[in-house]
């Protein structure tokens, strides 16, 4: 802990002087002007009953001015809509209540589609819709949108930094729709408390932001109530405003979900092995809570949370030396992340990936492995999380986010060759923590924020000392500087880390893919096998233009210490990097293009030995044409450059120049079979290429059945695949290791399939599945020759030999042939991969925010070392494979008022 508080005091005292003069920026740079004022309706006070029936028949409505006179966001920006809209306000001391009546000249056309709640594109819906959008803390920069189609189906959105939006955000509200010979009607009603905003004094007036939207499917149209266009770089400032709102009091917010489920595993095993069941259930129990705090602020928590009905993620082969990250899929920690997002600067191009909170990281894989003598192992596949709590909201131009997560020490089973069993501890006691902070100015147009999180692990038990680290703590501060109505917009960040651990683990964390402090030819970074712990840094600052002529330039840097992967996720560390882009986009429909844009951009990167490590220039373009149909292209070129990542800590080598272009063409989106087609082609000086070609079929065969068939090849051969690392002292060259590497020829194939049938707004039916094959064949085992050069000499032609034996499938290399150098051996690397991954969820929501699932996961893999790839046995083998099925029920009940 006192390496903990160091930091933190370090970073305090670092960050402090920034946050001071960001401050003052947002404090003297003039609030930005509008070029019209904005739209306004004034909502009043509900007088008679409402019944949500999408009729708008009853007398209070007729109190409530309509106000109407929307214009095109596209195809024809800014002009007058072609068919009529009208929106009427109501409110009362529990909800507030919306009618919008969208005429239309072809009521017979207004399209009805049918899909589960919170439908998006990937589900295939084509229909009209309405986006009823209210910024209730009237902050300019946040929105909750409630939307839904003429069939009743609901969306919930919520929308944060001017634009961005979180579709995990879930409301519990009304809506009645009805098609009539005008056109279609939606009436809301949305409880005053799925809104958030703070008190005010009594008989004050409220004022929020608002907007709605209109989508015509057969025009592809969207009509807004406030002006608004796709080029405007901003969202949420161009809404117009709610006035009227008398006297209306924050409600009370209590919201509680028990759930209980039963889970049935079946999967394969022998039954000599004492801890495998072939019938494998276990139920379970738990619930959410969220609570409204003062000012509009929310807590959250779960006890024993259960993600079973979310959908598994994909099959991949990952040969590199760095973790693949997976996008975080699980409610909880999905809703309300965007109040977490740290260091996310505005630009349209940049370099080198890197998040600050990667929830994933709680309640992952087990990370510590079982040794020893061990005939069989029962090892948990996730970590448990006993309890997590967060705390998010907004009050009074204050941002806040907390959140405070605890998973529990993890144990694997194991029976040794005797018969002797007993447990082996796999993963520590951790306790994850972030807290966020942003502070608005100038209306929302600038903000200011701040950072901390913190990662500790009980990991004084020997089985962890030297395995994984004690302590991780990072710190940072951000801005944003909107300019001219977000025509101009300057953002930055300064973030810092710190990890303490055992003398092993920080040496470790040294040598690992993301830092590789051990290089011999890297004089300016230094292991330190004695050290216990780690600093590091990165800032980025970038400025942006935003509208029909946009660009933006970047710059980036992260030390060679920086270390996020406790709860963050990054690949590598150590570089500098400038990144530009300048281009220009239509949104007006002309004679050809009903919209298009077009760019070029280039990266630059420099480790901080002054090696270019990444050099790219590219150009693009998109566009979608007068019948709807899509054309995007791009090509890329990237002279050659230095690569301190390919010898895995060895020395650098030298990059090939190399080119890639990359073209795709879709067909209208309003017709009932919809294709996709595209193709990324590479290649490079070495010889290396890689061709892909992917392929999706949407078919609609009805107005809630959608299908969709996304097939996937690519082909490609690298020539420079790590095998392994030898220690000889005789190769001066390469400072005492040889590093060996092959040509690999692999094929991927990947048949995504899925399918949504939806019988009503509350009742649904999803199933996805990914068949999946991976073949690779390893060719010329060689060896790397000379220290930034792209030099290889093959064993058995350019130096030494090489035998294979084909009963052990093993390599044996002799070096250099009769000389000292010892032999090694090499296994045989070739693989064939197959696998099925897939589920099925029937989904009822059988009253208000209450659900009941019907899930069915299941898993097959396959693996064997052919080497190539032969279309009919390997997808035949995929389902050949043994299978693992899980069977789950699981029933929520929402309580709130």
């Amino acid at each position: 802990m006192r390496h903990s508080r160091s930091t933190i005091a370090t970073l305090r005292n670092a960050m402090f002087p920034l946050f001071i003069a960001a401050t003052a920026l947002a404090q003297a740079t003039p609030a930005p002007t509008t070029s019209a004022p904005p739209r306004f309706i004034r909502a009043v006070q509900r007088s008679g009953d409402i019944r949500v029936d999408g009729k708008l028949d009853e007398a209070a409505w007729n109190a409530a001015v309509p106000s109407s006179a929307f214009t095109q966001a596209y195809p024809a920006p800014g002009k007058p809509a072609p068919d009529g809209t009208e929106i009427r306000v109501l409110y009362d001391e529990s909800a507030i209540y919306v009618g919008i009546r969208m005429f239309d000249t072809h009521p017979d056309s207004v399209v009805a589609g049918l899909a589960r709640r919170d439908a998006t594109a990937a589900t295939g819906i084509y229909s009209d819709w309405v986006h009823l959008i209210i910024d209730s803390y009237h902050d300019k920069r946040t929105a909750f949108r409630f939307s839904t189609t003429p069939r009743g189906v609901q969306k919930d959105v919520y929308t944060f930094n001017d634009g961005s939006e979180d579709l995990n955000w879930d409301a519990v509200w009304e809506v009645g729709t009805r098609i009539d010979s005008l056109g279609w009607v939606a009436e809301y009603r949305i409880p005053l408390s799925q809104l958030r905003y703070g008190k005010q004094e009594a008989g004050s007036e409220r004022v929020w932001g608002l907007q709605v939207q209109r989508d015509i499917a057969r025009r592809n149209e969207r009509d807004t109530w406030s002006p608004w266009t796709p080029q405007d770089g901003a969202f949420v400032s161009r809404f117009g405003d709610l006035s009227g709102l008398l006297d209306l009091s924050a409600p009370e917010r209590v919201e509680l979900m028990p759930y209980v489920s039963s889970k049935l595993t079946r999967a394969p095993g022998s039954v000599a092995n004492p801890f495998y069941k072939q019938n494998d259930a276990r139920p379970s129990a738990g619930a959410d809570l969220k609570y409204g705090l003062p000012g509009g602020l929310t807590l959250s928590a779960t006890v024993n949370p259960d993600f079973g009905q979310v959908e598994v993620d994909p099959a991949v082969v990952n040969l590199s030396a760095f973790e693949t990250s997976f996008p975080e899929k699980r409610p909880f920690f999905l809703e309300g992340s965007d109040v977490f997002g740290f260091g996310q600067v505005v630009r349209q191009n940049g370099y080198g990936g890197g998040t600050f909170l990667y929830s994933r990281r709680i309640g992952r894989q087990p990370q510590r492995a079982v040794g020893g003598d061990v005939a069989y192992v029962d090892v948990p596949s996730q970590t448990t999380i006993a309890t997590a709590a967060k705390v998010t909201g907004k009050t009074k131009g204050w941002t806040v986010g907390l959140l405070d997560a605890v998973t529990t020490e993890q144990n694997a089973r194991v029976q040794t060759s005797t018969k002797l069993q007993y447990d082996s501890p796999v993963e520590p006691l951790t306790n994850y923590f972030a807290g966020r902070l942003k502070r608005d100015f100038r209306g929302g147009a600038t903000f200011v924020g701040t950072l901390l999180q913190n990662t500790t692990r009980a990991v004084s038990d020997t089985a962890f000392s030297g395995l994984l680290r004690s302590n991780a703590t990072i710190g940072g501060v951000d801005f944003e500087h909107d300019m001219m109505n977000r025509k101009y917009i300057l953002s930055g960040f300064l973030s810092g880390s710190q990890v303490d651990g055992s003398r092993q683990a920080i040496a470790s964390t040294q040598r690992n893919s993301t830092h590789y402090f051990q290089r011999p030819d890297a004089t300016y970074l230094r292991y330190d096998s004695m050290a216990t712990s780690i600093r590091g840094y990165m800032g980025e600052i970038a400025i942006a233009k935003n509208g029909v002529n946009f660009w933006s330039v970047d710059y980036k840097e992260t030390s060679p210490g920086l270390e996020l992967n406790d709860f963050g996720f990054q690949t590598r560390t150590d570089f500098r990097a400038l990144s530009t882009l300048i281009g220009r986009q239509d949104g007006t429909a002309g004679k050809h293009f009903r919209s298009f844009a077009y760019f070029v951009y280039s990266n630059d990167t420099w480790n901080y030995g002054g090696d270019a490590v990444f050099h790219g220039y590219a150009a693009a373009f998109h566009s979608t044409l007068n019948n709807l149909w899509g054309v995007n292209g791009g090509a890329s070129v990237s002279p050659s450059y230095f690569n301190d990542r390919l010898l895995r800590g060895g020395p650098v080598a030298e990059n090939p120049g190399s080119w890639s272009g990359n073209a795709s063409v879709s067909s209208d989106s309003r017709r009932r079979v919809i294709a996709t087609v595209g193709t990324n082609l590479f290649r490079d000086e070495s010889g290396a290429r890689s061709t892909s070609f992917s392929t999706s079929l949407n078919a609609r065969p009805s107005s809630n059945v959608n299908v969709n068939f996304g097939p996937s090849v690519n082909r490609g051969r690298g020539t420079a695949q790590y095998i392994r690392v030898i220690s000889d002292a005789s190769v001066t060259s390469t400072y005492g290791r040889r590093y060996v590497f092959a040509d690999l020829e692999q094929t991927t194939l990947s048949l995504d399939t899925r399918v949504d049938v939806t019988f009503s707004p509350s009742l649904s039916f999803v199933m996805y599945a990914q068949p999946f094959v991976s073949s690779g064949r390893y060719e010329n085992l060689k060896e790397f020759l000379t220290p930034r050069k792209y030099d290889f000499a093959v064993y058995g032609r350019d130096r030494g030999t090489s035998a294979y034996n084909a009963t052990s499938k093993v390599y044996t290399i002799d070096p250099d042939g009769a000389g000292a150098a010892p032999a090694f051996t090499v296994g045989d690397p070739n693989f064939n991969v197959r696998s099925l991954r897939g589920n099925a969820v029937m989904r009822w929501d059988y009253r208000p925010g209450s659900s009941l699932y019907f899930v069915w996961q299941q898993e097959r893999s396959d693996f064997e070392q052919i080497g190539d790839f032969e279309t009919r046995r390997d997808v035949s083998a995929i389902f050949r494979g043994p299978a693992t099925n899980v069977f789950l029920i699981k029933a929520t009940y929402w309580m709130g008022r």
